[in-house]
């Protein structure tokens, strides 16, 4: 997200945390953008949380500002908090597992609601990021996942 934001013109700041077991724990990745000067390099609240599981969404939605946009992969998401963000509830690895028959591209069809759901960043400029960043053989499968998430909503 961070570098197709940088393909579109603004300016961007990422960072990741991951717990010690790496897939499978809690992942944290916080992508600041916007059209100036980033005067913080850390979100205080943030604007969208973006939750593809239970643990994340029950660790990470105190995160969120009152008015942000909260989607959520409803595969893997059983109960909702009380929130007054606006929500989307979007069966993520379901679609992944359904149309490419690997849950893996759960990412990829979740970066194509993002975008579709906010408008960020440019669909052609995350289009543009995927094909130079994912290993050749999956391109067209990332590629097509993100185009499928699009569609998604």
């Amino acid at each position: 997200m961070g570098k197709a934001a940088v393909l579109d013109g603004k300016n961007a700041l990422q960072t990741q945390a991951y717990g010690a077991e790496a897939r499978g724990s809690l992942a944290k990745s916080e992508v600041i953008i916007s059209n100036g000067k980033i005067g913080f390099p850390a979100v205080r609240k943030c604007d969208i949380l973006v939750a593809m599981n239970q643990e994340s969404l029950n660790i990470l939605i105190k995160d969120l500002k009152e008015n942000g946009i909260l989607i959520v992969d409803s595969t893997n998401v059983n109960s909702m908090p009380e929130t007054k963000a606006r929500t989307f509830k979007i069966p993520i690895t379901e679609t992944a597992k359904k149309a490419f028959r690997e849950a893996i591209y759960a990412n990829m069809v979740m970066l194509g609601v993002l975008v579709k759901t906010t408008g960020i960043v440019n669909s052609d400029a995350l289009e543009k990021t995927i094909r130079e960043n994912v290993s050749e053989k999956t391109i067209e499968t990332n590629v097509n996942a993100f185009k499928k998430g699009l569609e998604l909503q």
